[in-house]
């Protein structure tokens, strides 16, 4: 599985002009699911977004000259009690190597996706709380709206 985990202030998506998630800070997760990827690759994943430590914390001096508001690097969203905007993009799959039309052959197919998909919303949940872990629709056109903090911006493969 691939993740693009974006710290941010505020994150959405829009299907058909309404918009079906938000939260506010916390992280949105642009996530791929490749034909090798199993329930072990959910767990992976699963554990890592919920203990990335990609906030400051506020009880602790920056210890820098930056304009980070505590210690930078500190805590999890977890920790900080926020919110998880995930959403699935089988596009992370692509390979442009040849020529000019992306090859999406690596992704995984429909129902199998969404059954890993699905299967890693659920590992957020148990780790945030139900209410903590938003998606947007599988298989839709989706218009994703974020405000980055920072900007940070991480990827992570499960296979690398």
């Amino acid at each position: 599985m691939r993740v693009v985990i974006q710290r941010v202030k505020q994150a959405s998506v829009t299907v058909d002009n309404a918009v079906v998630s938000e939260i506010k800070k916390g992280l949105c997760l642009l996530v791929g699911i490749t034909q090798e990827d199993t329930d072990e690759d959910v767990a992976k994943l699963a554990n890592k977004v919920l203990k990335l430590r990609l906030f400051e914390d506020t009880a602790q001096e920056a210890g820098t000259n930056t304009e980070w508001v505590g210690k930078p690097w500190m805590k999890s969203v977890t920790d900080i009690g926020g919110e998880v905007l995930s959403v699935s993009q089988f596009t992370l799959y692509g390979n442009i190597k040849k020529g000019t039309k992306p090859d999406f052959h690596r992704a995984q197919k429909g129902q199998l996706a969404m059954d890993l998909y699905n299967s890693f919303l659920g590992e957020l949940r148990k780790g945030l709380g139900e209410a903590k872990v938003k998606d947007g629709q599988f298989g839709a056109m989706m218009d994703v709206g974020i405000v980055n903090d920072g900007p940070v911006t991480i990827v992570y493969d499960t296979k690398e």
